[in-house]
Parts: C-alpha cells; sequence; structure tokens
C-alpha cells in the first residue's frame, strides 16, 4: 500500500469516528488551524484543513473549536514562548473537555529541547508532529484516540513527499505551490536549514499536473514557493525508493517558471523567494519575456555592509547585489523590487548601518520588510561577541525606517494617475461598499466596488497615493462593477 492510500484510509477511519460522534451527540465535530510564520507555512496549513474537512470536521473559532491545530513558526525566539503562552490559556478547558483535542505542528516541533519540554510540561497536548510528515495528520489522530496517549511523531528528514492528498485554500482564485523544500544556505543568523531539512526540489512532473489541476479548479493567480526558488533542481526529489536524482542542468528554475507561464487559465504568476547569489541572467530573462509573470520580485539583501554579509554568511558582498539590481532594472524598468533587512547584527558598527542606509536610497525599493536582530538558540551567529548595545538598535532602527518610507514613498508613487490591472482580492475591512486588491507589482489599492468582483482582474485608475498602498477607481466597463 503507498502512502497516499495509507493516509486516505486514515482519513476514513477519522471520518467515521466524527459519524459515531455525531450519533451519539448530535452535533459534528469542528476545528481550528492558527498558522504562524511564512508562505510555507500557511500552505502547509491549507493541508491540514483540507484532510479535516475530507474526514467531516466542520470549521470554527478557536475559541470554541474541538480540535486546534497550531501550526508553528520557529523563526524568532519569541514565537515559542508565543506558543507556550497559546497552549497555557487552553490547559483548563482541555482538561475539563473529553471532545478537545490540541496539536501541534510545525518548524518549531523540530527542535530536541521543544518536544522534550512538551513532554514535561504540556502533557495535555494530544498530538505533536513536524515539519515533514504533514501529510500523517489523520493518522497520528487515529492514534491518539484509538489509545488515548499523547502522540508525539517528529520525523528528522523528509521521507517523502505525498502528493494529491485533500487542500481547503484560502482563496479560490490564487493559491500557492511548493516547488521546493528545505534550504541549504546557512546563513548564520537562521533556523531555517535545521527545522526545514536541506533542499529537495519537486520533479517537474508533479510540480506541471499540480498546477494544471489548480488552473481547471479556476486558479488565475500561482504563486510558486521555495526557500530559494532559484537554486531549483539542483537536488530533484521523488521518495525513499527512487532516491535523490542528481541535478539536471538543463532544467532549472527558469525552464520551470517558463512552463507554469505556458498553463492555460493562470493570468499570473509570482514566486517567492529569491537569494541574490542564485539569481540568474536566465531568470532575468524569463521574467522579461512572459507577461503573465508580475512585474514583482522579493529580493533580500539583509544588510548594505559587506563585511555584516560575509559575518551573515550570505555568499555576496554589495557590489554583486548592486549590480545585480541594476541588471533586472535595466531588463525590467518598471520592476518592482522587495527586501528584507537586519538592524543590529553582531560586530555591526555604524559604518556598516551607514552602509545600508545608502544601499536603500541607491536600491529604489517599493517596500522593505524590516528587523531587528534576535539572537536564534541553536544558530552559529548566537554566540557571537560584540553584541549591539539596545538603545544602539532602536536609534539605527528608527532612522532606518525615516529612510524606508522616504525612499519606498517616492518609488510607489510612480503609479500615480495610472491605470493598472488589480486582482480584487476582498472585501475592505474598513470602508464599507469597497474592495481591496492588487496590482502586478505587489501594490495594495482599494477601491469602490462590488464584491462579485473579487477574484476577477479588473482595470483601477490610481487616483491618490497613500505611502504604501493608493486609493483608486475603477474604470467602468458596465454599470454592474459597482454598487
Amino acid at each position: 500500500m503507498s502512502t497516499f492510500e495509507k493516509q486516505k484510509e486514515y482519513i476514513e477511519r477519522l471520518s467515521n469516528y466524527i459519524k459515531t460522534y455525531r450519533e451519539r451527540n448530535g452535533r459534528t465535530l469542528t476545528y481550528s488551524v492558527e498558522t504562524f510564520g511564512c508562505q510555507m507555512n500557511f500552505h502547509d496549513s491549507e493541508r491540514l484543513e483540507g484532510i479535516l474537512e475530507e474526514a467531516g470536521f466542520v470549521k470554527e473559532s478557536s475559541d470554541k473549536a474541538d480540535v486546534i491545530i497550531f501550526n508553528t513558526c520557529t523563526i524568532r525566539e519569541n514565537a515559542n514562548q508565543k506558543l507556550y503562552g497559546h497552549l497555557g490559556t487552553l490547559k483548563k478547558r482541555r482538561l475539563e473537555s473529553g471532545d478537545m483535542m490540541i496539536c501541534i505542528c510545525g518548524c518549531m516541533m523540530q527542535e530536541p529541547t521543544v518536544i522534550e519540554n512538551i513532554r514535561k510540561k504540556y502533557k495535555y497536548v494530544d498530538v505533536v508532529f513536524g515539519t515533514f510528515n504533514i501529510h500523517k495528520l489523520a493518522e497520528l489522530m487515529v492514534r491518539h484516540i484509538e489509545t488515548g496517549e499523547q502522540i508525539i511523531d517528529v520525523e528528522k528528514e523528509a521521507a517523502e513527499h505525498v502528493e494529491d492528498l485533500p487542500q481547503k485554500r484560502k482563496y479560490s482564485y490564487k493559491s500557492g505551490l511548493n516547488i521546493m523544500y528545505g534550504c541549504n544556505n546557512f546563513c548564520t543568523y537562521c533556523i531555517v536549514p535545521y527545522v526545514r531539512g536541506r533542499e529537495r526540489s519537486r520533479i517537474p512532473e508533479d510540480i506541471l499536473e499540480e498546477a494544471r489541476r489548480l488552473a481547471g479548479d479556476g486558479v488565475k493567480e500561482i504563486m510558486l514557493l521555495g526557500q530559494n526558488v532559484n537554486s531549483y533542481g539542483a537536488n530533484f526529489y521523488t521518495d525513499m525508493e527512487s532516491g535523490i536524482l542528481k541535478a539536471n542542468p538543463d532544467y532549472s528554475f527558469p525552464e520551470l517558471l517558463a512552463d507554469v507561464c505556458k498553463i492555460e487559465g493562470f493570468e499570473r504568476v509570482r514566486f517567492m523567494t529569491s537569494h541574490p547569489k542564485d539569481l540568474s541572467d536566465k531568470l532575468i530573462e524569463v521574467i522579461a519575456e512572459n507577461p503573465k509573470i508580475c512585474r514583482s520580485v522579493h529580493l533580500p539583501v539583509q544588510s548594505g555592509s559587506s563585511e555584516v554579509l560575509r559575518r551573515m554568511n550570505r555568499k555576496y558582498t554589495r557590489e554583486h547585489y548592486m549590480s545585480l539590481l541594476k541588471k533586472i532594472k535595466d531588463r525590467i524598468p518598471d520592476i518592482s523590487v522587495t527586501s528584507d533587512i537586519i538592524v543590529g547584527f553582531p560586530g555591526e558598527t555604524e559604518e556598516d548601518f551607514r552602509d545600508t542606509l545608502t544601499l536603500v536610497e541607491e536600491a529604489g525599493y517599493d517596500q522593505v520588510f524590516t528587523f531587528i536582530y534576535s539572537p536564534r538558540t541553536g544558530t552559529p551567529a548566537a554566540s557571537y561577541p560584540d553584541k549591539i548595545d539596545e538603545d544602539v538598535i532602536k536609534d539605527r532602527f528608527d532612522r532606518l525606517l525615516k529612510t524606508v518610507n522616504r525612499t519606498t514613498n517616492e518609488r510607489v508613487k510612480r503609479f500615480e494617475g495610472k491605470t493598472l490591472p488589480v486582482l480584487v482580492e476582498e472585501i475592505d475591512k474598513d470602508i464599507p461598499g469597497y474592495v481591496t486588491g492588487k496590482t502586478e507589482y505587489g501594490t495594495t489599492v482599494h477601491f469602490k466596488a462590488n464584491e462579485r468582483l473579487i477574484g476577477n482582474i479588473v482595470p483601477v485608475l490610481m487616483k491618490e497615493h497613500k505611502g504604501f498602498y493608493y486609493m483608486g477607481e475603477i474604470v467602468l466597463q458596465n454599470e454592474k462593477e459597482v454598487d
């Protein structure tokens, strides 16, 4: 029996348990999945929800749900404390309810010290699993139901990627698609390679087949996901029987991206995240030549100082990064580039920090995600000397924010007065009668329109620049588009 068939069997067994419960109690069991962290985690949570709903669970708010799953992130140390806080608030309810089940999964569970802590202090947690066996959710829940014991099942590395299991997408019109797992870069501040494992690329046939299914299901915007999509293909991965396949020098990320663009139904193709050391000239050409690919690239720089980049083990210099950025903008002049920057890395001098400020001035980013360095146990940088004083970090962070706000505002203002295609994503949470959408450049725009347009791409005049977003006005094609 294949792993897929085995897991389908466990979903059926879980479904039978739910049917029996409903017959005895006059109601069905409910669930809530609470997700922390990156796009990869949110995509994993869609699979968890798909398994639960196929079994017969009904979605509910976390304060009422019978089954609560925490899909955890461990990129920062305080993320662990947040989870423990959530578990503490649920203890009384869990111990008083025979129907409730608490499950924890995700990156944080790949840390042995966390597992030991849960064994000792959180015995009321029912199921614990990691990043490599998301597909086993139904099996682990059934094991807990049948034994009444705490089930801890954390694998140290991926045995296989199980295709075709259920998935409940948050949006009907857009979806993420994992093209690879893990990371080989080992930046000195980052825990990801230790909890997500080494890079493993899915074979193209599996990715393209899943992409075609998504397109056939009405998805208009697809986002290809990986910790570093630019190194896709270095290690193709199938399963334990086939093992790791050698890289195919004739098929890498640019070829995959181009093939996804050929699939009928997709109107937009995005990807993240790109590591600067691996972004090739071929990829730039594929983006430039394919109108389906959104004119938006996330290219994390982390620091403008070559010395700090060396200590971070980023494997590129400031000069290399800026040369790459120039090459991208020369070939695709209107492209939106976003980035990540860390302030206060151990040993960062005032001169290093000023290098970061000047890089932001020169780069012309559309958006920058700024972070204060947070030591992460288990990473080399956590033991580095020359920690930066908190007052110095705060001053630098404030100065960086001022520079980022000014330069990004100047850059994003280029759209003012233009009419751009906008994917309508959701009802505006703050303005009645308005919706919120995104341009192909990743810019958010709010405008008055009928909510029935959600999931459609419509022309919108970018009327008023508000810094990080726009107030717009739909360009009418018929009177039914707005109320």
